[in-house]
């Protein structure tokens, strides 16, 4: 009689596993220590204990994948996608930290990350990055009355 056992076949996808659930770990305790509360509508820690929700549910991806046998033939890594997306997170902690604001810094994140993903019409991607970001940035500001770094742009609103 033949057991079908299952082997580990990503050991990195574990590694990355183990951290998305220290990060929801973190996350989830983080959130229970929050002291300010909404007096309406969802508080700020109901946010948190969704996002930690996510990383746990990531991680657990993370672990399935680990075990299934490999379907895919090993890629090369693109480092110049990767240099995109070092470069498109550099400009999110970047215009933050230099006063720019929440809706600057998203829209070089859309701009540059759908760079890295090959797309190579910037200007398109700033604008329809400008449009997502003040969306975001109102629904969390004003629908959640979540405060976001504010730059010069937040500050019209």
């Amino acid at each position: 009689m033949t057991s079908k056992t299952s082997s580990l076949r990503n050991p990195p996808a574990v590694a990355v596993a183990v951290i998305l659930f220290a990060i929801a770990v973190i996350t989830y305790w983080d959130a229970s220590r929050m002291t300010a509360r909404a007096t309406y509508g969802m508080s700020a820690n109901a946010a948190s204990y969704f996002v930690a929700l996510l990383f746990v549910a990531l991680a657990l991806g993370h672990l399935v994948s680990a075990f299934r046998p490999a379907e895919l033939e090993d890629e090369p890594t693109d480092w110049k996608a990767v240099g995109w997306i070092a470069i498109a997170l550099s400009g999110l902690i970047g215009a933050i930290w230099l006063g720019g604001g929440f809706i600057l810094g998203s829209t070089l994140l859309f701009a540059f990350t759908a760079r890295a993903f090959g797309r190579r019409a910037l200007p398109v991607d700033l604008c329809l990055g400008a449009i997502i970001a003040v969306l975001i940035f109102l629904m969390f500001n004003k629908l959640l009355t979540l405060a976001l770094p504010l730059g010069p742009l937040e500050r019209l609103f």
